[in-house]
């Protein structure tokens, strides 16, 4: 589509916010202030009982570790600026750091994504190969998984912010969300955008939903699998794959409604982001810790040992 010519290079973005009723805002601060401080709690939580345990020292209790950091580190990208716009009334961020904000929110975001591919591969063995597991699994092959996942999500963003800084943005500048996204700073640049639209919905869209179809065909895999032989051992692997499940689709089915959908918004496209970029990373610690006995019952030796250690005090 044609773009109107502007020759003011675009200095900051104004943002809408999460929403313009005035009355809504205090409330809608206060709850996700609450969500965030969940976040952080609960997924530092999950990390220092990993470090602080050697029980947990296997390849699927480091990658639940990597997992909680990404979630901290992806809520901490777009949840302190929509808690601070809430309560402010000019509503703006420069260039600089809105391209900034999309290219941690996207490394962080695909880093998670190929992370779970990597916990599902995890699970795959445990059920398959549960006597060669630790073998199979060491530390080194997890390290590997990890490192994999962090440069993978790296390229992601690294090419998805080099096709946008090839876009001039000249003009419009007004972002009807609560951060900067993709889809919607796309649609701000002075020229014709149709190539750069079918750009991102290959590197986003394209991308998450062949990992979300590579995590269902592995889990329906692993599920078939303990249906047909089920021990204690089976069911304890059943039950770290249904949380696995739950946090896949509260990841994946949002996103791809935002980035494989059309480029035009639809009406609830703040609140499907809301459940990715700001629930789901408060959901995935409440999730492993209700369903792991093992990781609740670690949690609790970390809580008497600082309890202990605050009693001698």
């Amino acid at each position: 589509m044609e773009k109107k010519n502007f020759t003011t290079p675009v200095t900051e973005f104004v943002l809408l916010g999460f929403t313009q009723r005035p009355e809504l805002q205090p409330f809608l601060c206060v709850a996700f202030f609450i969500v965030y401080v969940n976040t952080w709690l609960g997924n530092v939580i999950i990390i220092t009982t990993v470090i602080s345990d050697y029980h947990l020292y296997t390849s699927m209790y480091i990658l639940l570790a990597n997992l909680a950091f990404l979630d901290i580190s992806e809520s901490s990208v777009s949840t302190p600026k929509l808690l601070s716009d809430l309560l402010s009334q000019q509503k703006t961020i420069s260039f600089n750091e809105c391209i900034l904000q999309m290219f941690f929110f996207h490394f962080f975001a695909g880093a998670m994504g190929f992370c779970l591919v990597g916990m599902a591969v995890d699970r795959y063995v445990a059920i398959y190969k549960p006597l060669r597991y630790l073998t199979i699994m060491n530390r080194g092959v997890c390290m590997r998984i990890v490192v994999l996942a962090w440069l993978a999500g790296l390229a992601h963003s690294a090419v998805q912010i080099g096709l946008l800084l090839q876009l001039p943005f000249c003009g419009p500048n007004i972002l009807d969300n609560f951060f900067c996204d993709v889809p919607q700073v796309i649609k701000l640049a002075c020229t014709d955008t149709h190539l750069a639209e079918m750009q991102m919905k290959f590197n986003n869209g394209v991308v998450i939903i062949i990992i979300f179809i590579i995590l269902l065909i592995s889990y329906t895999i692993i599920l078939i699998k303990i249906r047909t032989n089920v021990t204690e051992g089976k069911h304890k692997a059943l039950s770290t794959c249904g949380t696995q499940i739950t946090v896949m689709c509260l990841q994946f089915i949002p996103s791809i409604f935002i980035y494989a959908w059309p480029i035009k918004q639809f009406a609830l496209h703040k609140v499907v982001s809301v459940i990715y970029s700001v629930i789901t990373p408060m959901l995935n610690p409440m999730v492993y810790t209700l369903r792991n006995a093992k990781m609740k019952k670690a949690i609790r030796r970390l809580l008497n040992r600082m309890l202990f250690s605050w009693r001698e005090r």
